[in-house]
């Protein structure tokens, strides 16, 4: 399936965080020991641009309401556009003093982990801010905003069958670049994966963000499993773990899918094959859920079911 590029790294950088004596530059734990095991250390694809306060204030004409795109966790989320002339998304930190430390440490995360990373798939870093008290991460504007939004109607587009399925793929296919050893030579767990962090480009490439909460898995693993609660909660019925009785009968398959999507979009087959997956996704047992790489494979194939089955490809379906 082809997927779009990441859009182009600020070219003409001020400064870089390639330089690791630069006292602010900060590295998680387990980064240093990343490097005292290795003989080589962790590539940086990309650098990083350094901007500053005058910078990020001049890129949203000092943050002005026509600019503001939303709210997250992290603080206000604004649309820039650089001095080169490049359009961004740039994420200011407000968060009261008790959380300024939690803060301070997921962006600090953030900032070292996106700038090791390179995927088509995870959203792109293009710098940071840490001017003063003032921080501030900038990023590539996505202009469809993130999946939640759409998956309630609230985006511009409705989305269809196949596209669902694309974006699906799209972010199976970061994460199981995180958690394989090839990001940046150990697995990532990214432990706040959700439909309001999977953002979408112009084309609807699913690209991951949010990586404040990361952490490195021990080598040789694809799953990881901490005692401690960290993230977003979800909610799912107990019942939808047994999905067996759904998959079985047709009738109650149809009561779990969207009325939004057109009937001639899906084939049942399809459906029946994701719920399936799904379900396995949530079991309580580790061993028994499938790896993100088989995730991959088993989307493929209900992408290529689908299509053969409804006569709708995942590039040929119209977006509207």
């Amino acid at each position: 399936m082809p997927f779009g590029l990441v859009s182009a790294w600020n070219k003409r950088r001020r400064s870089k965080s390639h330089d690791h004596s630069d006292p602010w530059i900060y590295k998680p734990a387990e980064f240093w020991q990343l490097e005292e095991r290795t003989s080589q250390p962790a590539k940086r694809h990309h650098g990083s641009s350094v901007f500053t306060l005058k910078e990020m204030e001049e890129a949203t004409c000092s943050f002005s309401d026509d600019n503001y795109i939303g709210k997250g966790g992290f603080g206000k989320v604004y649309k820039g556009t650089l001095r080169t002339g490049e359009v961004v998304a740039i994420k200011k930190m407000e968060l009261p003093p008790f959380k300024e430390a939690e803060g301070e440490r997921e962006f600090r995360v953030e900032v070292d982990i996106l700038s090791r990373l390179d995927h088509p798939n995870l959203v792109s870093l293009i710098g940071y801010c840490a001017d003063g008290k003032h921080r501030f991460l900038v990023y590539e504007y996505l202009r469809n905003g993130n999946l939640q939004d759409h998956l309630n109607g609230i985006g511009e587009s409705k989305m269809e069958w196949p596209l669902r399925l694309k974006v699906a793929l799209g972010a199976a296919r970061g994460l199981a670049y995180l958690h394989s050893s090839s990001s940046v030579g150990i697995p990532i767990v990214h432990r706040d994966f959700k439909s309001t962090n999977v953002l979408l480009n112009n084309n609807f490439e699913a690209k991951i963000s949010d990586f404040g909460l990361a952490k490195l898995m021990p080598e040789g693993q694809e799953t990881y499993v901490t005692a401690r609660v960290l993230g977003t909660f979800g909610y799912f019925d107990p019942e939808y773990t047994s999905v067996r009785h759904i998959l079985n009968d047709r009738k109650k398959l149809r009561k779990v899918i969207d009325p939004e999507m057109s009937r001639s979009s899906y084939a049942l087959e399809s459906i029946a094959m994701f719920a399936n997956l799904a379900s396995r996704c949530v079991r309580t047992e580790s061993s028994e859920r499938p790896s993100m790489t088989e995730c991959v494979k088993e989307l493929q194939m209900i992408i290529y079911t689908n299509s053969k089955a409804s006569g709708i490809g995942i590039n040929s379906f119209k977006i509207v």
